[in-house]
Parts: C-alpha cells; structure tokens; sequence
C-alpha cells in the first residue's frame, strides 16, 4: 500500500474538469478510454513472465473504499503518521508557503488529510487529481462543505505525465500535494519521471509538499500489507473480481491468495496474488493458465531512507527546504521547491 501509499493512485487517462460534475461526453470518453487501457494493461501483464499488473487498476469505486477503510486499521501506520506531522507542523508548512497558492492534490482520494493542508496555506483554489471519478466527486462534494468560498476544480484523469491545468485557477503561485507515499509505488526511474512531471506541470517556483514512507523493520512493515482483518487481502483480491466484472473473466478468485513480502534488496514491499493450485481460465475471450504456488504481482512499495528521499527529489528538478517526521520517525514530509537545474561544473 503506500506505495500502496495514502492515495497510492497511479492515474491512467488525462482529463479535464472543472465542477464536481464534470460534462457526462467527456465523463463518456473517460471511461472508454480507462476500459481500453485496463484491458490492454491485464492481456499484458497475465501475458508477461513474471505476471505483473499495474497496482493503478485497484481503484475501482469498491476498491478505493477498501484502501479508505485500510487506512484506519491499527497496523496501517502510515495515514496516522502522516496526519500528525500535518498537525504538528501546518503553522510551519503555512508560513514556508505563504497565502493565496494553487492547491493541486496529486492522487486525492478521499481528500482526508486535505483539510489540513487547506486550512494551513489558505489558497485561492484547489484542484484535486484523481482516477476514480464518482469517489473524486463524493470527495470535493464533502470538502465543499468545508471550505464553500474555495473555488474547487477536480480533474479525473492522468497525473503521469504533464498536465494543462484548468485555466480559470489563474496564473498565480501553486503548490502540489503529494500524500500518502504514492510515489512509494514506483520504481526510482518512474518515479523521477513523475515528479519531473509535476514539475512541468506547476512550473518553476511552485512547491510540493510530499509525504514519503521511510525503510524500518519488516516486523511493522509486513503487517500494514498483511493485516489480521483481513482488508489489504480484500483489496487486493477485489483487482481479480473486477476483471472478472469489467472483462468478462472466468477467474476463480476463491483459489488466489494474498501475499505480502519484504524484498529487502530492493527495499519495497511486493504484494502478490498467488494461485493455491493450478488454474485455467479466460479473460475477454483470450486463454490463460497459472501454475499452483505461482504469482500475479500486483503492487511495489518502496522505501527510503532520509537521504534517499532528498535524492530523488533533487534528480527531478525539486530542492528541499524542510523535512518533518513523527515521534517513531516512521514517515517522513518533505516541502520542496521547483527550481531550474544548474549546468553541470
């Protein structure tokens, strides 16, 4: 998850909106060109070896409301952690990013730790990012009722790449809002592209505020991806139930399992669904067959020490101008800064 992060949504087709309900053509559009890509995205990855599919294709309505209800489970530290850094520190984010900024939230979600933000920073609009349209629109809906005289522009759509952001936010100074660690969901090249992204897309000066999961011991690690009641083998195994829905799949979704491990080498956490004996089944007419004890990798969550995360940041384009943690140290929040990369010496 986190890289399963808090909003851990990798975003798939671009658009545009801006009202809560966005014109149902272009809403029309949206979805054939998700189903599209979540077709050609599953033929490809039951195809490849080893089996792999994008953890972006959790977020179905059901599965954002999974991922929601683990971020409340005891073992999930990460939106608890986070939260309390926001908490703590939101005089300081408020004061190193001065009034009137563009909020844009990159992977919104339910937008639950946005408030803070909002209230922090006081800005003169607010454009949330997301992949699940009717779960976006539920959330700006609420945070309307926060914040009535915040003019709000939600996009559904693609975050990977750089983004024309509506036109009626103005041109003035913005700053993005990362949470959650998605970016934990990446792999170190994908993730510097994404932030190269972000940068194009709120310009030179703009600040981001992101949240980044640090390396701890697997004894608190596994159990935020394995939890006892069961809601992360839920949510990842709703991935197979929505196939079956949305690509008329045959998958016996009673004989998978779901797995959590550390890969220390790497420094991710893997979760996967492993087939508990051999199965054959179709999806969208096309044949496959899995092996018992064999896998379908369904999400990376990497991990970073202190320096690390700075590292990355810099290899995109973002300086950092201050870090905050929580009492464990287990999370960590970094304010960054667009700025122009020098020639090298």
């Amino acid at each position: 998850m986190a890289a399963l992060g808090d909003a851990r949504r990798n975003q798939v087709t671009a658009a545009r909106g801006d009202s809560p309900r966005a014109d149902p053509t272009r809403r029309a559009d949206i979805a054939r060109e998700t189903d599209a890509a979540f077709r050609a995205d599953v033929l490809a990855g039951l195809t490849a070896r080893p089996r792999a599919i994008p953890a972006r294709w959790f977020y179905d309505r059901r599965g954002s409301e999974l991922f929601e209800d683990i971020t409340r489970l005891p073992e999930y530290y990460l939106t608890r952690a986070e939260r309390s850094i926001l908490s703590a520190h939101a005089a300081d984010i408020g004061k190193l990013t001065g009034p009137g900024r563009v909020v844009v939230e990159f992977g919104s979600g339910s937008s639950a730790k946005t408030p803070l933000v909002l209230s922090a920073v006081a800005p003169s609009a607010y454009v949330p990012i997301d992949i699940s349209g009717d779960f976006l629109r539920d959330s700006v809906d609420a945070l309307s009722q926060q914040f009535p005289t915040l003019p709000m522009h939600p996009i559904e759509g693609n975050f990977m790449h750089r983004l024309v952001l509506p036109p009626t936010i103005g041109t003035g100074p913005r700053m993005g809002f990362f949470p959650g660690s998605t970016i934990g969901n990446m792999n170190a090249p994908a993730a510097v592209s994404l932030l190269r992204a972000m940068w194009e897309t709120l310009g030179e000066g703009s600040k981001l505020l992101i949240g980044i999961d640090r390396i701890k011991s697997p004894d608190v690690l596994l159990p935020a991806y394995d939890d006892a009641q069961g809601v992360t083998a839920e949510f990842n195994l709703n991935l197979l139930h929505r196939i079956n829905r949305e690509l008329r799949g045959t998958i016996p979704t009673s004989a998978f399992r779901h797995v959590a491990r550390w890969n220390d080498t790497e420094a991710r956490i893997e979760m996967h669904l492993e087939a508990t004996r051999d199965l054959s089944f179709s999806v969208d007419g096309h044949p496959f067959a899995i092996s018992k004890g064999k896998t379908i990798h369904t999400e990376n969550s990497y991990k970073y020490g202190p320096r690390d995360a700075r590292l990355l940041l810099r290899s995109a384009g973002w300086t950092p101008v201050a870090e905050w943690t929580d009492r464990e140290e287990l999370f960590g929040l970094i304010l960054a800064e667009a700025r122009a990369v020098p020639a090298a010496p």
